[in-house]
């Protein structure tokens, strides 16, 4: 294989492997829902909704399952009355702390050069 062939299969493979990630976390409200919990350590059901405009119970509750099944939250039922349902990111959510301040540091910029525009 050439150099131009192998460096078109990495660039391949990169591809693919963003493709997955957003596979991931596309949707309106997923990343939201992780800085919600990055940001505060631990959230309740409750805390989430407040901190995500606009999203309902159920889609909440929908992301919320799929954030568990790909192993990017740990949902924790405490002993409590009322029952509290806790959710943390697992120690491989942590992993996307980085890629969450660079979005929130890219927002804050992007803001600035459209309002700067106007």
């Amino acid at each position: 294989m050439t150099d131009i062939n192998a460096c078109i299969a990495g660039h391949k493979k990169e591809i693919m492997a963003i493709h997955d990630a957003m596979d991931v976390l596309s949707g309106k409200w997923k990343i939201s829902i992780i800085s919600s919990i990055c940001y505060y350590n631990q959230r309740r059901f409750s805390d989430i909704l407040n901190d995500v405009d606009g999203i309902s119970n159920k889609m909440l509750s929908k992301e919320l399952k799929e954030l568990e099944q790909n192993k990017l939250i740990k949902r924790t039922v405490l002993d409590s009355q009322p029952v509290t349902v806790q959710y943390n990111l697992t120690e491989y959510g942590w992993t996307l702390q980085g890629i969450i301040h660079d979005l929130a540091d890219w927002g804050k910029k992007h803001r600035e050069v459209i309002i700067a525009d106007r």
